[in-house]
């Protein structure tokens, strides 16, 4: 059941990445962005290869599919993100920062109606309205 709970997983998924901001902001104050970025993204890699150890998943098949080529473009798109986001973290307020960075959410969200054909309700719109009013609020 928790394996396949995501619910779950976003919830530990968030409180985890609630401290990295943070994290990130006070390591800056001494260790330039990049460096930080490496770091942090050295430990993400070793516990990935960990998991993927302890799972006994076979990557290589995984590399020739078709569908890698999304995850190919995905990961160009997060070391972009990853690296800007560090550096934003290194010289703003995470105050400021992590709300700016959250309209990813927004983005996201738009981007599955508008290429994955996910449903649209007025609900749904009206959440994506109050977020990108909660992160105007939060960051001016």
């Amino acid at each position: 059941m928790i394996r396949t709970n995501y619910v779950f997983w976003a919830l530990v998924a968030c409180l985890s990445y609630s401290f990295v901001p943070p994290l990130v902001r006070v390591a800056t104050r001494e260790i330039p962005s990049t460096v930080a970025a490496l770091i942090s993204n050295i430990i993400l890699v070793s516990l990935i290869l960990l998991v993927l150890a302890l799972t006994d998943e076979d990557v290589v098949h995984h590399l020739r599919t078709d569908s890698a080529i999304y995850l190919y473009v995905a990961g160009l798109f997060l070391g972009v993100g990853i690296l800007a986001y560090y550096r934003a973290l290194e010289f703003g307020p995470v105050s400021i920062v992590v709300p700016l960075f959250a309209m990813f959410i927004v983005g996201g969200s738009v981007i599955g109606v508008l290429v994955l054909d996910e449903s649209m309700t007025v609900r749904n719109g009206f959440g994506i309205v109050l977020a990108v009013a909660a992160i105007y609020l939060l960051s001016t």
